[in-house]
């Protein structure tokens, strides 16, 4: 790259970057969806009142996460974030397996995504087929993700502000009810305890739980992904990360409380088409509450297909850009978007779609969500290593410029892998849907291992094996 080429494209880099409004709408709605207004139903079945504490225990985790991520992040703000931090701290083969196993499991999330708005639309539409809305769907948010960084970081801005918003009205007139400020509410939090205690079923549910919100709380590092692009990334990273402890409590402890005070844990309705918050704003007595909520999900899941495709299309130009995936694919358009990345990231999407509709019973869609179920504690566990040895490499100047640490290193970093290998033991004890999670997903791992031998030799032959992060980058996305 010519120093006339690298300065006008240094010029032309505000033009193409987030603004910080993207930043903290995207760090704010990112940890909001479906799953929070759907998914909490089913936690809160198994656990009672008490799925309080399984929502906390993984919060939790996810703070400590994050905090180590943000560490790594303020110091050295990257597209590939992890991955990239990953390769530098333990080494090549572990920046090959979390950037590989990360981007399948955004593809299977954007897959997912897709089947159910497809459903939500085909209900309100029910002469027109789910997969033509699925497939819709999966070409809107392409083209949303292909038209520049901006245009995604615009369209997340205003599908984010929804959920916010939604939760935010959730929560002011659940308090109002509790206190009984609002018409025919029931004052009074007794729902507590008033129906088998407050952990009804025991104390192992509340640890089995904490296996399935910890997917919930998966996509927090998306933010932290956004800020390497946006006009300041140290400001965003630090804004990401600092704010995930009371987005946790706000959003899904503070909601999670209301639910389980207003309704008797044993009396939400049993279907998966009307999650909790559904049913609670019926009880509010406000019109159209079930149309308004399916509106909302069907924001919840849009944004994540939004957010998944580029999540999905970085990693993988980053994969492609340490030689860990053929070159063409960390193309950048004019616009600066990897176009080949966020093509071939989606094409998995499409498949898993159709072969959802058109081979129900094969089994096909169910194995590709369930072998990236894992991913997200295998993300921590690397972030959690990674974080301890970069910090251990570091002299003590480095140390003492660091503008955000990690709180009591290094223990808490052995406390989150952990809490990772515990979690995996319950999964594998708790029942075979779990189990099954926890078996394919090393699947995926073990098909990535074998494979890795063929990619070190292509990295060797390029001379790319070991070559310090600088001289792998040629300039962060979005230049």
């Amino acid at each position: 790259m010519s120093q006339q080429t690298a300065q006008a494209g240094t010029e032309a880099q505000p033009a193409k970057k987030l603004r910080n409004r993207h930043v903290t709408m995207i760090t704010l709605g990112g940890i909001i969806g479906s799953s929070l207004f759907v998914g909490s139903a089913n936690v809160i079945s198994q656990v009672g009142p008490a799925a309080l504490f399984s929502y906390a225990i993984g919060g939790l985790l996810v703070m400590l996460a994050m905090r180590m991520l943000g560490e790594m992040a303020t110091a050295r703000p990257s597209i590939g974030s992890f991955m990239e931090y990953a390769r530098s701290g333990l080494g090549e083969w572990a920046g090959y397996l979390v950037g590989w196993l990360y981007w399948y499991f955004w593809v299977g999330v954007v897959a997912y995504e897709a089947v159910i708005g497809g459903a939500i639309l085909n209900g309100w539409f029910p002469v027109i087929p789910s997969w033509v809305f699925a497939v819709a769907l999966l070409v809107i948010f392409i083209i949303t993700n292909l038209v520049s960084l901006r245009s995604f970081g615009e369209v997340e801005f205003w599908l984010a502000s929804i959920k916010v918003a939604a939760i935010i009205v959730f929560l002011a007139v659940g308090a109002l009810f509790i206190f009984g400020l609002w018409p025919n509410a029931t004052p009074g939090i007794s729902n507590l305890w008033s129906h088998g205690g407050f952990a009804p079923n025991g104390v192992w549910p509340i640890l089995s739980g904490v296996a399935i919100v910890i997917f919930s709380y998966f996509g927090t590092e998306i933010a932290v992904m956004a800020a390497a692009e946006s006009e300041d990334p140290a400001r965003g990273v630090r804004q990401a990360t600092n704010t995930i402890i009371w987005r946790i409590l706000l959003f899904y402890l503070g909601s999670v409380f209301l639910i389980v005070a207003i309704v008797p844990w044993n009396g939400l309705p049993d279907t998966d088409d009307q999650g909790p918050f559904a049913y609670l704003f019926s009880q509010y007595g406000i019109p159209g509450a079930d149309l308004i909520m399916t509106a909302v999900i069907l924001t919840a899941v849009c944004s994540v297909l939004n957010s998944g495709i580029y999540s999905a299309s970085r990693m993988f130009a980053s994969i492609a850009e340490r030689g860990f995936a053929p070159k063409f694919i960390a193309r950048k358009a004019k616009n600066g978007v990897p176009v080949a990345a966020v093509i071939a990231s989606t094409l998995g999407g499409f498949a898993a779609v159709l072969v959802s509709f058109l081979f129900p019973d094969s089994g096909i869609f169910d194995f590709i969500m369930n072998s990236s179920g894992l991913v997200a504690l295998f993300v921590y566990v690397f972030i959690a290593l990674t974080q301890v040895r970069l910090r251990s490499k570091m002299s003590p100047e480095e140390r003492s410029q660091l503008k955000l640490k990690m709180w009591l290193h290094p223990w808490l970093a052995y406390l989150t892998v952990a809490a990772v290998a515990g979690i995996v033991v319950i999964m594998l004890v708790s029942g075979p849907s779990t189990q099954v999670q926890v078996w394919t997903s090393l699947i995926s791992v073990v098909v990535l291992v074998a494979v890795w031998p063929f990619v070190r030799r292509n990295l060797k032959k390029s001379g790319q094996y070991g070559k310090p992060i600088t001289e792998a980058v040629e300039a962060p996305m979005g230049e």
